[in-house]
């Protein structure tokens, strides 16, 4: 009877061994989507002239209300703009800078511009640790006057390099936004 009770004590040993086996692999990290609620782009023409704001705002993130969009001016035809994007989550408070999160994390982000009307083009200003675009600086030259407008969509693990469009990039928008802007 002792030598039943010893093998299925070590029969039950055996399972809950192999049952709870040490797990060598480091979990994946888990990297949860940014909130952004704000999108602030400045555009400083090149030899002087106004500096030109385009802003979007939506305070209540994915919530029911459409973002605010603002623009500040107008841009002056034939001029080079060296541009800064800003990105926060205001639905904290003090607002989180997303940028920093964006700038850390480059090689997992890009910035992509689509424009149409009198904006001649625009030029990445930075790029990541592998050489590839980022886009939270650039330059945009503009043509002559008219109307215009930019698109600036920020993906998430984009495929890398890529040709520069939206269709090749893949992975996920994190924000984008859309601004009419008229060209003196």
């Amino acid at each position: 009877m002792k030598t039943i009770k010893f093998l299925s004590m070590l029969a039950l040993s055996a399972v809950l061994f192999t049952s709870c086996s040490d797990d060598d692999e480091t979990p994946e990290e888990v990297n949860e989507e940014e909130v952004i609620t704000t999108m602030t782009v400045t555009l400083v023409p090149q030899g002087g002239g106004d500096t030109i704001t385009l802003q979007s705002r939506d305070i209540d993130g994915d919530g029911p209300g459409a973002p605010e969009v603002t623009v500040s001016g107008s841009l002056d035809g034939n001029t080079t703009y060296t541009g800064g994007i800003v990105l926060l989550n205001e639905t904290v408070t003090p607002a989180e800078d997303i940028t920093e999160e964006v700038a850390e994390e480059d090689d997992e982000h890009q910035f992509f511009f689509q424009t149409t009307g009198s904006i001649a083009s625009i030029v990445y200003g930075d790029t990541d640790g592998n050489g590839n675009p980022v886009g939270i600086l650039f330059t945009l030259n503009t043509d002559t006057a008219g109307a215009a407008s930019i698109t600036i969509t920020l993906r998430h693990e984009p495929k890398k390099p890529n040709d520069g469009t939206l269709a090749d990039a893949g992975g996920e928008t994190d924000i984008t936004q859309t601004f009419d802007l008229i060209i003196n």
